[in-house]
């Protein structure tokens, strides 16, 4: 067996800052490594990760100094209570870097997710939001930014941007993040943006749906628009979208804030059609985006983006049954989301073994010599 995966963590982790005093029981990096291991073998919270700990006590031995044996759950739980976030956050991304690069031209996604089971009403304690950006192509979770309290993901989207190394990509958001300070931000990190417009946007959402309704009624025979259409079908639906873009200046122009977006080349309108046991539902979404008309990308892109809810938020809901964590104190739940996140990172890089997430998770329970190919990055 070679150390190359733990020593791998420990270029990244080693210098994480312990918070703890000077009469300690338990090595610092030891306490990481187990618990970072734990998630991946299934361990959902500090019980289960120390159990993990006990049961793989020999095994660990072999990696790990212990001299104290294995730490209880109260001793994971406050140290992960301790731990600065955006520290632990920062060595996730430098982590991330060195496991893969990410491909360019992809679409990273940023989305925001809600973590309830860390809402505490007996002291007053919000449930915190976790705000990600996720990899499309290279299925990796490059990042991610706690939601400050009191305050919301408009604030929370800029610090992550800021972050991360994604020259090239094409970053898509829903309509929270559309803003003009984003926008420019991203244009300025060398990237595209591809920004959802709802009725939060006031004036623009106003002229965009003008400006669609009245050459929709035309049938569009007249208008300078690239379009796209997709069908799919399956498990007895149907799903149908279609795209029309535009990057005609006076169109463009027909914007009263246009000239307050950076970078802005193109207005779009897409309309979903998913027909259920005959029955039709249709929805109308309109976005702004730093890319040219070609209506195929855009709609790829828009679809894309929601590899954000089914290939991380889901797994996290399903297989780490995040939502269901009562893990609430300080800076504990923060650094719970980071360790999933590592989980999920590694576990879809892994590619030899059959089954989902959740089957991984157990598989590297079971098996130390899979868990090692796990940690390696597949």
């Amino acid at each position: 067996m070679t150390q190359e995966p733990i020593s791998s963590l420990e270029a990244h982790f080693s210098d994480l800052t312990d918070q703890r005093g000077p009469n300690i029981e338990h090595l610092f990096f030891d306490i990481i490594v187990i618990a970072i291991l734990g998630t991946i073998c299934g361990a959902d919270g500090w019980v289960e990760i120390e159990q993990f700990g006990h049961q793989k006590h020999e095994w660990l031995r072999q990696y790990l100094l212990l001299p104290n044996g294995i730490p209880s759950h109260d001793t994971f739980g406050r140290v992960f209570s301790q731990i600065d976030p955006e520290e632990f956050q920062a060595c996730f991304m430098n982590w991330v870097k060195a496991l893969q690069e990410v491909t360019q031209g992809q679409v990273i996604g940023i989305d925001g997710k809600q973590l309830r089971g860390s809402q505490d009403q007996q002291n007053g304690k919000r449930a915190i939001y976790m705000v990600s950006a996720w990899a499309e192509k290279n299925h990796l979770v490059l990042g991610q930014r706690k939601v400050a309290e009191k305050s919301n993901e408009i604030t929370a989207i800029p610090e992550l941007l800021r972050l991360l190394e994604i020259k090239g990509c094409i970053v898509t958001i829903d309509a929270i993040g559309t803003q003009t300070k984003i926008a420019k931000q991203i244009v300025e990190a060398e990237c595209d943006y591809l920004l959802a417009v709802k009725h939060n946007q006031g004036k623009l959402y106003q002229d965009l749906e003008m400006l669609f309704s009245y050459d929709q009624q035309r049938g569009f025979q007249e208008t300078p628009y690239d379009y796209a259409k997709e069908v799919k079908k399956g498990h007895g639906r149907i799903d149908i979208r279609e795209c029309w873009a535009t990057s005609d200046p006076e169109y463009l122009a027909s914007v009263r804030s246009a000239q307050k977006w950076t970078g802005l080349q193109s207005l779009v309108m897409i309309i979903r059609r998913r027909i259920i046991d005959g029955e039709e539902t249709i929805k109308t979404r309109f976005y702004i985006s730093s890319l040219p008309e070609n209506a195929q990308q855009i709609l790829q892109a828009t679809r894309q983006h929601w590899s954000i809810e089914n290939c991380l938020h889901w797994v996290l809901d399903v297989a780490f049954n995040e939502d269901r964590s009562r893990v609430r104190k300080d800076h504990a739940p923060a650094n719970l989301a980071v360790l999933r996140h590592m989980a999920v990172n590694l576990l879809k890089q892994e590619t030899s073994a059959k089954g989902g997430i959740k089957a991984k998770r157990l598989q590297a329970g079971w098996n130390e010599d899979y868990l090692l190919k796990v940690l390696s990055g597949g």
